[in-house]
């Protein structure tokens, strides 16, 4: 199975694609969509569409089969929560027109599933994910979180499988 993890960002949006073989992660690609602001203030629906094209093209390039997108926290700036928000539409989008269902994590249970704790920083995801994935080569922070959301979501669909056949196997 191939899961694609999203790092939902209206600057940089993170995405990371391992492929899936019992417990065993392997790494296939991870990078960064950038979507720069231009001149006008208005500038917003085209940063939106330009993030739409470059994560498009990654699920075009590397067919995953399942997908999950970090889930957006509020802070004190409510204008840039919700530009997030916006950005985070995206990533939900784009895998929901390739007709995958998008898993969503807090950011606490995706540290806690990578690190084992859930308030991890940067580094310690980092280092982490570069455990699970050894050799790997990441494309920035943002690519190192959109790693974590697929390995994430590779565990609770491991756990999901295996739970789904105790129950079958209990019915009889």
């Amino acid at each position: 199975m191939r899961v694609l993890g999203i790092d939902p960002g209206l600057r940089n949006l993170g995405w990371g694609m391992i492929d899936v073989m019992g417990s065993r992660l392997t790494h296939v690609a991870n990078g960064i969509c950038h979507s720069a602001p231009g001149p006008d203030a208005g500038d917003l629906a085209l940063r939106l569409l330009s993030l739409h094209r470059q994560l498009t093209e990654v699920l075009r390039r590397f067919s995953p089969d399942a997908a999950a997108v970090e889930n957006t926290f509020v802070n004190k700036d409510a204008v840039a929560t919700l530009k997030l928000g916006q950005a985070r539409g995206i990533a939900l989008l784009v895998p929901a027109q390739f007709g995958l269902a998008v898993g969503e994590y807090a950011p606490n249970a995706v540290k806690k599933t990578v690190v084992g704790v859930g308030h991890a920083a940067k580094a310690q995801i980092d280092h982490m994910v570069r455990i699970h994935l050894p050799g790997v080569e990441i494309a920035g922070s943002d690519a190192a979180d959109a790693l974590a959301i697929a390995i994430c979501h590779a565990h609770h669909l491991q756990s999901s499988n295996r739970l789904q056949e105790a129950l079958k196997r209990a019915a009889g």
